[in-house]
């Protein structure tokens, strides 16, 4: 897969990502997944070629989003679909459709979004009842995940941090 020179992409690095889908083996089959802010798309397509029933990658870059639509043509991920819009915006409007078992929460780190994601997420309808979140962001980002999110698995990677939550019902 290629990916354009966007200012700001930062692909998840590849043993983060092989802990991450190794962490998500027994949730992956057959999952409705959300790729927020999805870059270069690696985490949502590896959903898709791990068996994910959908994926849906959010991404605002113009450019980003386009080479995400002929990386998803060239693999033939027809079960993948690109969403070229700003992510809060997206998540503010609330979900209309099925809720997804797994979100992937990977914005840029400079922009201190998790807070603000992790609120309309719940507001909106885009979880399942027992959704999976994966949360990336730096060893010095705080955020506070609503009472319902359980942490699952906690890693650290140079200046990277990696969670994964568990969301039970309310």
């Amino acid at each position: 897969m290629s990916f354009p020179d966007v200012d700001g992409l930062r692909p998840t690095g590849d043993r983060i990502r092989e802990t991450l889908f190794n962490w998500l083996a027994p949730e992956i089959q057959d999952a409705r997944c959300l790729d927020l802010f999805a870059g270069s798309g690696a985490l949502g397509i590896e959903a898709l070629s791990r068996g994910a029933a959908t994926s849906v990658l959010v991404e605002l870059d113009t450019k980003a989003a386009a080479q995400l639509k002929t990386n998803l043509e060239i693999l033939k991920g027809d079960k993948g679909r690109i969403i070229n819009a700003d992510v809060m915006e997206l998540l503010r409007k609330g979900n209309t459709e099925e809720p997804y078992h797994i979100v992937f929460i990977d914005p840029p780190f400079q922009l201190k979004l998790w807070q603000a994601v992790i609120g309309a997420l719940e507001e909106g309808n885009w979880l399942a009842e027992n959704a999976t979140i994966y949360i990336e962001s730096g060893t010095e980002d705080e955020f506070a995940p609503p009472i319902n999110w359980q942490l699952h698995r906690d890693k650290h990677a140079g200046a990277v941090s990696y969670r994964l939550f568990y969301r039970e019902p309310a």
